[in-house]
């Protein structure tokens, strides 16, 4: 599976999933089409016009709505604190992720909606969004993802 977190924070990098390309420039992410592709709010802010394509597209609530639609996405899930996203926190001071409706996963199956628990992490919750979407996108639901 071809997966990227693009505009991925060096103090992330221990916690990407295997097989995950911690992208920091547009050029890493042009010429392929992407399995899941997770943008950061930094790098919706940064991608500028570099053409990609992605299965599917985890980005920032907040990002600009041209932005997945010229990326030729499949599907396009957003995360953020707004009950309007698909992936938010149900909680800031104990953080649950919440997925708020059924997620498309790039093996074919679906993430249903549900509350996770999440272990300690070394950044606040609302920081580390675009990766625990990510992860949980990627990462076999057996178990827990997110360590």
């Amino acid at each position: 599976m071809k997966n990227a977190l693009y505009r991925c924070p060096d103090a992330w990098r221990s916690l990407l999933p295997p097989e995950v390309l911690g992208a920091v420039r547009p050029e890493e992410l042009s010429g392929r089409v992407w399995d899941l592709l997770s943008l950061t709010e930094q790098g919706c802010r940064s991608l500028g016009k570099t053409p990609l394509m992605c299965r599917i597209l985890l980005v920032p609530g907040n990002c600009p709505a041209e932005l997945p639609d010229r990326l030729g996405a499949e599907a396009v899930i957003t995360y953020g604190l707004s009950s309007r996203d698909s992936l938010t926190l149900s909680s800031l001071t104990e953080p649950m992720l919440c997925v708020q409706r059924a997620l498309p996963r790039p093996d074919g199956t679906v993430v249903e909606p549900q509350e996770l628990s999440l272990p300690p992490l070394p950044f606040p919750a609302e920081q580390l969004l675009p990766l625990l979407g990510l992860r949980l996108l990627r990462m076999p639901l057996s178990g827990n993802a997110f360590l």
